[in-house]
């Protein structure tokens, strides 16, 4: 029940509080490497009062716009990064049912220039993307529907009806329009993990609106009553050696519970973690973690980590649980899954993004709760939902047949990776990073397909 990587990078005590392994996916993304870019403009030129000229003119011109509200000003290497807020809609279908606002910002370079619309699909982040450095192009973040200050007020933030997939195309609609009007070059759409997904859907519901999406492991469960690609990636993942002994220690943690579990409270007194709301017991919370362990060693490590894992029969407990702690074993509680954390996440996969349900065959015997393994168990009883699959299927049918101009980065040892979105013929392209995890990016692509990659941004974007 991974949390699908908040925005690539944002961890939570440990990506699955932020995750759920595969309930959730994180957005870990990227965005480190430079491939390309050139020195800005303005810093070169050390034009500070054209600089200073071109701020006021941009954040009137922001201003203007209806329902748009200039937060603050501040100077990232040499430009001004706007922080915004927008009213919109709480249900696009219904514009008079009541308005809530969102936050965004924008990182203005020069008008002509693109534009990366980046969203991670979680709280707002405004670092800077991958393919921004590599076009010098100007970049609009924008904060999820229902996260962080970004939820209605009142009664409205209490209706999780209205967190969808299509609900939050809208508010990317609507920004996208208002902001195209100051920035005139093209715009394409980014996002990692989750956001890369949130990016696809903007995409699908509105194919007018950008020029050309980059997403970055984003997961796609086109059917979530067939997790064959899951259960394949974890028999072939890595090598014969390191699955079985990773699967050791993850039965290992199941067969010395009433040993570890004291370890486990102990830990979460310390942290003040609590599971009454979500969870329910430490036995549950501790199961949950144990499953997910797993996952979330593939999910942020390589294979270059396989000769850390002990011997699961001869390990004392000390060493087991340390390790574990240190290599995929992460607490969901209370303070992290409500509203104010990642719970809006797991709403969206129990209703409408889908989750892993891993057999655990090597498990089966140990397991207290055959159940657990699904968005539901680690949501509020407020905030739990029933799934309805329509919406993503449609996307993945879309993306297949008619999408244009779409490019997915994938890693290949990712257990988000497992399940794929499949590019149509239309000027769109799919890549799988040799040995990465979920933190794949076009730098770490092999040179012959990382220059094509490039070449085709670029010529997305209308840049040499």
């Amino acid at each position: 029940m991974r949390v699908r990587n908040q925005g690539r990078g944002q961890g939570r005590r440990q990506v699955r509080s932020q995750g759920a392994a595969a309930l959730l996916c994180a957005g870990v993304m990227a965005g480190a490497a430079v491939l390309g870019g050139t020195v800005p403009a303005a810093a070169a030129q050390g034009d500070v009062a054209g600089a200073a000229v071109q701020r006021e003119d941009i954040q009137a011109q922001l201003a203007a716009i209806p329902g748009m509200s200039v937060v603050s000003v501040t100077d990232k290497e040499g430009y001004p990064l706007y922080t915004l807020t927008y009213a919109q809609p709480v249900d696009h279908s219904n514009p008079k049912a009541g308005t809530f606002t969102q936050r965004l910002t924008l990182w203005h370079k020069a008008a002509a220039r693109p534009t990366v619309f980046y969203t991670g699909g979680y709280t707002l982040s405004s670092s800077t993307r991958e393919i921004t450095k590599l076009l010098d192009a100007n970049q609009v973040s924008i904060e999820h529907r229902y996260f962080a200050e970004s939820r209605p007020k009142g009664a409205a933030g209490d209706d999780w009806s209205k967190l969808t997939v299509q609900q939050e195309a809208g508010d990317e609609h609507r920004v996208t329009q208002a902001l195209r009007t100051i920035e005139k070059g093209k715009w394409l759409g980014t996002g990692g993990s989750k956001g890369g997904m949130t990016a696809t859907f903007h995409e699908r519901f509105y194919p007018k609106d950008l020029d050309a999406v980059v997403a970055f492991v984003a997961p796609n469960d086109a059917d979530n009553k067939d997790d064959s690609g899951y259960e394949d990636f974890f028999r072939t993942v890595g090598t014969p050696e390191c699955r079985a002994a990773l699967n050791a220690v993850q039965r290992e943690m199941l067969v010395r519970r009433d040993a570890l579990i004291p370890k486990f409270e102990a830990d979460a007194a310390a942290a003040g973690d609590t599971f009454e709301e979500t969870l329910g017991t430490t036995d549950r919370a501790y199961e949950f973690a144990v499953l997910d362990q797993v996952w979330n060693f593939w999910q942020s490590g390589t294979i270059d980590d396989c000769p850390t894992v002990p011997d699961a029969e001869k390990a004392t407990d000390d060493e087991l649980y340390t390790w574990s702690k240190g290599h995929g074993f992460s607490v969901y509680q209370d303070e992290t899954l409500g509203t104010n954390g990642t719970g809006p996440y797991y709403r969206q996969a129990a209703t409408q993004l889908g989750w892993a349900d891993l057999k655990f065959k090597h498990l089966k015997d140990v397991r207290h709760y055959p159940d657990i393994y699904q968005p539901n168990s680690v949501l509020p009883a407020a905030m739990r939902g029933t799934y309805d699959g329509s919406a993503i299927s449609g996307v993945d049918k879309w993306v297949r047949t008619r999408g244009e101009r779409m490019m997915f980065v994938y890693g290949q040892n990712d257990p988000w990776s497992a399940e794929k979105f499949t590019p149509s013929k239309h000027d769109s392209y799919r890549y799988v990073v040799p040995g990465s995890n979920h933190g794949a990016s076009i730098a770490k692509l092999p040179a012959d397909e990382q220059a094509e990659a490039v070449a085709t941004v670029k010529r997305w974007a209308g840049v040499q």
